[in-house]
């Protein structure tokens, strides 16, 4: 049970904002030749810009780090400044050669004294607030790991892949109804985050097990607990070309609908 100087600290700790990383160093290959992902246009706006004002607009928000290529730390600084975010509290580091480097690394750039985190992938940007709301609520409800899902409206097969491309055996028919479709922001708490990063790291050094696809996994690789929220169906992954084409058919209906 903990002490009433304990208690302070804890209820301290949960009034303090959130902060979020969007590891953005990544080439986006699926979606052609040209720029990283997260810098392609979507309304005349870059992916990255989208991603961190929806962020930027929670109040469970209180500091955004982006980890951008290394070799482009100043331009995504000059990108963010100049769409009107150089008045939020918006850090841009290095991040590294694969997405959970580049978390690990933002990570490290948050103040000790924040508790929360969440991690957003810069390539869905189109969430709505409060769906960050929801996932920042959760962690500070009590929850170490939260991931925003929806339910998946496809029949889903397992099935094994052939090495020629052939035909493949379908190996089961999994319940959809106990299946969900994993979105971002992704929440922690702090130490959770820190913890399972750090013991991915010592297993990579080992040549132990390769990067999981996102940081919910590394939670449950390493035996945590991770809950669900409801996520939203706008909060879709730009991934390829056509997934471009319906984030454009979003954003001009909230834009003919409320100025977005």
């Amino acid at each position: 049970m903990p002490t009433a100087t304990e208690e302070r600290n804890l209820n301290a700790t949960a009034q303090l904002a959130a902060a979020a990383v969007v590891p953005a160093a990544g080439r986006g290959e699926r979606l052609g030749p040209g720029a990283p992902k997260a810098l392609r246009e979507l309304g005349g706006v870059p992916l990255l810009v989208h991603a961190v004002r929806a962020l930027a607009r929670s109040r469970a928000v209180g500091l955004v780090v982006v980890a951008a290529p290394p070799d482009g730390v100043a331009e995504v600084a000059a990108l963010l400044d100049s769409h009107g975010l150089a008045g939020k509290d918006i850090r841009v580091v290095a991040g590294g050669a694969t997405r959970q480097e580049s978390v690990r690394l933002g990570l490290a750039a948050i103040p000790a004294e924040v508790g929360i985190v969440l991690v957003h992938d810069a390539a869905r940007p189109l969430v709505p607030v409060e769906v960050v709301d929801a996932v920042a609520a959760a962690v500070r409800a009590g929850a170490g790991a939260v991931v925003p899902a929806v339910p998946l409206a496809d029949t889903v097969k397992r099935v094994s892949p052939q090495p020629d491309g052939g035909p493949e055996p379908v190996l089961e028919t999994p319940d959809r109804a106990t299946l969900r479709a994993v979105q971002t922001p992704q929440g922690f708490l702090r130490a959770t985050l820190h913890e399972v990063h750090e013991k991915a790291l010592a297993e990579e050094a080992e040549g132990g097990l390769p990067p999981v696809t996102d940081d919910a996994g590394l939670v449950e690789r390493f035996g945590g607990r991770v809950v669900v929220v409801p996520g939203h169906e706008e909060a879709f992954k730009v991934t390829r070309p056509l997934d471009l084409v319906l984030a454009e058919a979003v954003l001009a209906r909230r834009r003919a609908s409320d100025g977005f």
